[in-house]
């Protein structure tokens, strides 16, 4: 029994001391995150410069209808000439026209004429944005209003009297209107232009203080309808107020993620 407590206590001392000479590995240090930076590959960015819209006029058009100038030889009730005019706001065009007309029928015993003139103002919006030549596929909007004044000449067969001649007559008449508009405008060469403007017109009010009921307004048309339509085709020169500016590339830039600050 002493043998075994003698070796067991040998044994236990020769452990012991195993462990207090054997050598001990230092521990390995912690790593410090902040101050160790991973080798990325460099990149080289192109940053595009995007201007705000500037509503700054960059042209002026300006022009006639060529079918209202035509209207003159083909037709012999109607004299009158129209012209127009927009300028740009980005995408958006503001619009004015103006013109002239008389009418003049005879017929049955009765002579009716008119004269007077009319203007037109609104807005166009551009649908065609990234055209560089700004060329136009447009809606738009109009209020027009008409100054004039008509006369009617009857003869009418009395029994008793005979042939009885009585006019009427309509003077300082004022009448407005509304237009939903839409059409083109193409450059062709140069700063010449072409294009075309479809009108439905409705909404025609008028102040007559006279005997009679307005027959024709001038810019609108025949009033025995509530509204009607009008087609007008432009020819038209460009004054170009200054060059819009275009998008332009900057130098590139080479970025580095390890120097980036987190």
């Amino acid at each position: 029994m002493r043998l075994i407590s003698s070796i067991a206590f040998v044994l236990v001392t020769t452990v012991a001391l195993a462990q207090h000479a054997a050598p001990r590995q230092p521990a390995a240090p912690k790593k410090d995150k902040a101050a160790v930076a991973t080798a990325t590959p460099e990149k080289d960015t192109v940053k595009v410069k995007k201007d705000p819209r500037r509503f700054i006029p960059t042209g002026v058009r300006f022009g006639t209808d060529g079918l209202t100038i035509a209207r003159n030889f083909y037709d012999n009730t109607f004299s009158g000439w129209e012209v127009d005019a927009d300028v740009d706001f980005d995408r958006y065009f503001l619009a004015l026209e103006y013109g002239t007309w008389s009418r003049s029928f005879d017929g049955s015993g009765n002579v009716y004429d008119n004269d007077g003139r009319y203007f037109r103002a609104g807005i166009d919006v551009n649908f065609l944005t990234k055209d560089p030549e700004k060329n136009m596929f447009f809606f738009g909007l109009r209020y027009g209003r008409s100054t004039f004044s008509e006369h009617l000449f009857t003869n009418a067969e009395d029994p008793d009297f005979g042939t009885i001649n009585k006019p009427y007559h309509n003077t300082n008449i004022g009448g407005h209107w509304y237009e939903l508009t839409t059409g083109l405008r193409v450059k062709m060469i140069g700063n010449f232009w072409m294009g075309y403007t479809a009108r439905f017109k409705f909404g025609l009010k008028t102040n007559e203080t006279g005997e009679m009921i307005p027959s024709d307004v001038p810019g609108f048309g025949r009033t025995d309808k509530p509204s009607t339509w009008g087609f007008n085709y432009m020819l038209l020169f460009r004054i170009p107020l200054g060059k819009a500016k275009v998008p332009t590339a900057a130098a590139p830039t080479t970025e580095t993620e390890s120097t980036k600050e987190k």
